[in-house]
């Protein structure tokens, strides 16, 4: 990347260049005279360029006075503009293009008036010396003009990178976020359902009159707490920066059938209506529906008090309709932090709907989670095929 040139140097390299070519055009003087006011004013043309960045219409009028204070006082000619090409050039950079064009044009009306007043005979069958000044004010401003628009295309495009680094910076982070809050929902679906069902059978074992009646209770106990662990273990798998060995395997609709028997052993009878065919829904549209159902029989083990709940599952025009109907306390819903509405609620709903809701949204679908006569129902609508999804 081309490193900046530091701009006091720029104003002495300019402050230099422009005295030098005075002195020079002085020094050739046709008259052959030697003037040493001559050369201090060659000086003060370039050292006046020194503050040209910070006053560039004071640079300009000081240098347009000190041209006329220079022909007032006869010495060596050396033009009307090309003591002013280092102000002119400045004004035009500093966004002063106007005042530049102004300058130019006052210069060169007033030389053009003192060729054609009669002083300078020879003067007014030349036109040469007309152009040339024009020419030389056109590319001093021109010049400058070209400068900034330059500096200002540098600095957008460095505006421009910025914004696109934060812009990805943000989107590295919300996929971040994204990621987490996946995995938490994840963790609380799984784990919680497991050890709902543990919980339940171990108030099971606890109320068995005997050691022989507890021990199939203790056993879905153990089975339960080994799924969570399991559970825990893929996931601080996926946490860990080292590549997976192989290809997750992902839940869906098709692996319902441990989950309802979890509950019909924890004494809930499930009846199922599961008609998708197995290439009807995407794969993330289809691990939504598996903790969608996976969150609602949690919420029934845990809450309810229900005997028997049904679940449904269809694929109409490219929507899956899921639905989640319990005989539980239709009240529920007021007393336990997983529900949206009720009778005293004052709060919103709680994790698990509101983790149901968010994968619902998230795939352009809506779930509604509320009570009704003689129990309660969830019910989810969703796209059968993701966005960007095969």
């Amino acid at each position: 990347m081309r490193s900046e040139v530091n701009p006091r140097l720029a104003d002495a390299g300019l402050a230099i260049a422009v005295t030098l070519v005075l002195a020079v055009v002085i020094a050739a003087d046709p008259a052959g005279r030697i003037s040493i006011g001559g050369y201090a004013f060659a000086l003060g043309f370039g050292l006046i360029l020194l503050v040209r960045r910070r006053l560039p219409r004071t640079t300009l009028i000081v240098t347009l006075l000190a041209i006329f204070a220079y022909y007032t006082l006869d010495l060596p000619p050396v033009g009307m503009v090309l003591p002013a090409i280092g102000a002119l050039f400045s004004a035009a950079e500093q966004h002063r293009t106007y005042w530049a064009v102004g300058s130019a044009t006052v210069l060169l009306a007033v030389a053009s008036y003192f060729r054609l007043d009669g002083s300078e005979p020879e003067a007014t069958l030349n036109g040469y010396t007309f152009v040339t000044e024009l020419a030389l004010a056109a590319a001093a401003i021109a010049l400058g003009a070209a400068v900034r628009l330059a500096r200002e295309a540098r600095e957008r495009t460095a505006q421009i990178a910025a914004l696109t680094a934060a812009e990805q910076s943000h989107a590295a982070d919300a996929r971040m976020q994204a990621e987490r809050m996946q995995i938490a929902r994840d963790l609380h679906d799984t784990i919680g359902h497991t050890l709902s069902v543990a919980s339940l059978h171990a108030g099971v074992a606890v109320e068995a009159p005997d050691a022989a009646a507890a021990r199939p209770a203790l056993d879905q106990v153990r089975m339960a707490t080994s799924d969570a662990l399991r559970e825990l273990r893929r996931t601080v798998k996926v946490l860990r920066a080292d590549a997976p060995s192989g290809p997750e395997s992902v839940l869906g609709l098709s692996a319902l059938e441990p989950l309802f028997a979890a509950a019909r052993t924890a004494g809930l009878r499930v009846e199922t209506e599961v008609s998708v065919a197995s290439d009807a829904l995407s794969r993330s549209v289809d691990a939504a529906a598996y903790r969608i159902v996976q969150e609602s029989l949690t919420n029934v083990l845990r809450h309810s008090g229900a005997s028997t709940v049904r679940v449904t599952a269809r694929e109409v025009d490219g929507l899956l309709k899921l639905r989640i109907v319990d005989d539980g306390k239709p009240d529920r819903a007021a007393k336990t932090p997983s529900a949206t509405k009720g009778p005293s609620a004052t709060k919103g709903p709680g994790a698990g709907i509101r983790g149901m809701q968010e994968r619902a949204e998230l795939l352009g679908g809506t779930l509604a989670a509320h009570p009704a006569p003689g129990g309660f129902i969830v019910d989810a609508r969703i796209p059968a095929r993701a966005e960007g999804e095969a």
